[in-house]
């Protein structure tokens, strides 16, 4: 067997019949250290450096929600929030340590020795616990496992012939990069490469496609505004005199070519007989946080009062932070009617 560590855990996107993306699954990528002969060999090379990445091998799993997630939280998030957010791995390395109980190696399980591509359905966890009656054994899904891996601190261990059969040559410089445009490309069938991170539909040419409606009300008062396109615009309008709340049109991508830039959100506003505020929005956070909350307590906006105002122009910026995982930018609306035409979302330095 030999030892691995989770070195990353991406979530991927998948594409609803609207043009929007929900995660669906992890890539998890599994590395090994350098062996001893490459180490010595990039230590001839270059001297008095340190080499992390000198000849480690790469091994990619694709994960479903639930496990991936965990081990995803895991990798990204301060412990201390973990407990709070519900991460049950986390909860449970904490009872089994109350307990005197130790995990001591999760040993990954391949159940098809042809399978090219790992997956959660073809991987088993197989847990080893010391506790003071002895050592036991638990099988989980691999999701499961990995994730108490990351909780506990237990080593990873996958079998030499599965590692000689899917692990790839990989660096630690360029370990993501070797697996994100490839998958991609497998995973979206022709799609534009990393559309994730780009902001699409713009111009409304495509209909809603890329864009959801959401309603501050909830989803049982979103029927009091409604979205329609038009001739490169959109307009987004009350359909009641007196609306529950308000509405916002958002479009979500991934921050992860945006982070320590700032972005500047703008476009052509139209307002008509608006009874609270219509306005622009940018706004920046986790992905697990609602997007209504995103566009109306954090960020910046560029709003027009209450009344009706011709076609101007209007901009909303914001700094990208490095903790950042979404970026989300709107149009929001608290009755009556608002257009929307020549959308841009730009990034600077």
């Amino acid at each position: 067997m030999i030892t691995v560590h989770i070195a990353h855990a991406v979530p991927r996107p998948g594409a609803r019949p609207d043009g929007s993306f929900l995660v669906s699954q992890y890539l998890i990528l599994l590395t090994e250290a350098a062996s001893q002969d490459a180490q010595e060999t990039a230590d001839a090379e270059d001297p008095g450096v340190n080499h992390p990445g000198a000849a480690r091998r790469a091994l990619p799993l694709w994960l479903a929600v639930p496990g991936g997630d965990s081990v995803w939280q895991l990798l990204n998030r301060p412990a201390e929030d973990l407990v709070t957010a519900g991460v049950l791995e986390e909860t449970a390395a904490r009872l089994l340590d109350a307990a005197g109980v130790t995990v001591t190696a999760v040993d990954l399980r391949v159940s098809d020795p042809d399978a090219t591509q790992l997956c959660s359905a073809d991987v088993s966890a197989r847990v080893e616990l010391s506790m003071a009656g002895g050592t036991r054994h638990v099988m989980l899904s691999a999701g499961y496992g990995l994730a108490l891996a990351a909780a506990s601190g237990a080593p990873v261990r996958v079998a030499d012939a599965v590692m000689d059969r899917l692990a790839v040559p990989a660096r630690d410089e360029d370990l993501l990069t070797q697996f994100i445009p490839a998958a991609v490309a497998r995973q979206l069938a022709g799609r534009a490469k990393q559309w994730r991170f780009e902001p699409r539909n713009l111009a409304f040419t495509g209909g809603l496609d890329s864009w959801e409606l959401f309603g501050s009300a909830g989803e049982s008062h979103l029927q009091d505004y409604s979205c329609v396109t038009g001739s490169r615009s959109v307009t987004l309008a009350s359909t009641v005199m007196e609306p529950r709340g308000s509405a916002v049109l958002a479009q979500t991508i991934f921050a992860d070519d945006y982070r320590g830039r700032t972005v500047a959100f703008r476009g052509e506003l139209r307002t008509h007989d608006v009874i609270g505020h219509a306005g622009l929005h940018l706004a920046t956070g986790r992905a697990d946080e609602p997007p209504g909350a995103h566009l109306h307590s954090r960020g910046a906006s560029s709003l027009t009062g209450p009344g009706s105002s011709d076609w101007a122009w209007h901009e909303v910026t914001a700094q990208v932070p490095g903790d950042a995982e979404v970026v989300r930018f709107g149009l929001s609306l608290t009755g009556g009617r608002v257009d929307l035409r020549n959308a841009e979302l730009t990034a600077g330095a």
